[in-house]
């Protein structure tokens, strides 16, 4: 599940990225005037803040929900191994109980005297 939240983070990330560069590209490539390639470029440098804002936002959401998974996945891992040694406690009292019983009935018998 931590891959998935963390593959999703990656295309998102390489998304924004690649429409960046594909935006600077398209730019620089296109047959334009200095002056008009200066505008675009200004608008596009303009928009950067928000788009990095945009990008914080989503990497934050990523960073929340990937947390959270986290949390719970470290919850359940803890209920199940406070089980696991609980029943490994209790399977080891019933053993040591089990094992005690015959030893004593055998320790009390032989130490008792035999009638003569």
């Amino acid at each position: 599940m931590m891959s998935k939240n963390n593959n999703n983070s990656t295309f998102i990330v390489g998304m924004v990225f690649g429409g960046l560069l594909g935006t600077v590209a398209g730019i620089l490539m296109a047959p334009r005037s200095g002056k008009e390639t200066r505008q675009i470029l200004k608008k596009s440098a303009d928009a950067l803040p928000e788009i990095a804002e945009d990008l914080s936002t989503t990497v934050q959401f990523q960073a929340d929900r990937l947390s959270e998974s986290a949390q719970t996945n470290w919850n359940d891992t803890l209920t199940r191994l406070k089980e696991t040694v609980s029943a490994g406690l209790e399977a080891s009292q019933r053993e040591i109980q089990e094992t005690s019983s015959p030893r004593e009935m055998t320790v009390k018998s032989s130490s008792s005297p035999k009638p003569s």
